[in-house]
């Protein structure tokens, strides 16, 4: 053994920045989950993104219901979840509470009217299925109509920060 002791709890209210560590420590990917809202194109960046089902072709994310963006998104029919590239950290930011959003931004929008941002990593455009409450967060399950991707490297989260994925031998 390493050495390294671990910190082994019950994740309670009294620690709830131990549970929020442990999490931290599995490394995800960064998404940016496009919609039509009533006041034009919103985004929210996300990554609690995964795979559900090839067949069907079903994706999960999971707003927090703290959001005030949570309601809008949960009652958008269509939608577009982009996964961001290493080199694309800026969209990222855009996103967040207080970022630009969609001004300056270039975008379109699919056949259903959700906005696609072009050239990131790869999108999938969905369908709203389901939606479970799940705590202090909804699961929104999508059925997609549409993928694209392109080659290129992930823009990874790992312990609050933003990282590029290293290959090993």
């Amino acid at each position: 053994m390493s050495g390294r002791s671990e910190h082994l709890f019950v994740p309670e209210p009294a620690n709830f920045r131990s549970f929020r560590d442990a999490l931290g420590s599995f490394t995800t990917g960064v998404t940016v989950v496009t919609a039509l809202g009533p006041h034009g194109p919103m985004g929210m960046t996300v990554n609690s993104f995964a795979s559900v089902s090839l067949d069907p072709p079903l994706v999960l994310w999971s707003p927090a219901k703290s959001s005030t963006r949570h309601d809008l998104f949960t009652a958008a029919d269509y939608y577009a979840i982009h996964v961001l590239s290493a080199d694309q950290n800026d969209l990222s930011v855009r996103f967040t509470r207080g970022g630009a959003g969609f001004a300056g931004l270039e975008w379109d929008c699919n056949e259903e009217g959700a906005p696609v941002i072009p050239e990131t990593l790869a999108r999938f455009e969905c369908v709203r299925s389901t939606i479970y409450d799940a705590g202090d967060h909804s699961i929104v399950i999508g059925r997609v109509l549409r993928a694209a991707h392109r080659e290129g490297e992930p823009l990874c989260f790992l312990r609050g920060s933003f990282g590029r994925f290293a290959r090993t031998v």
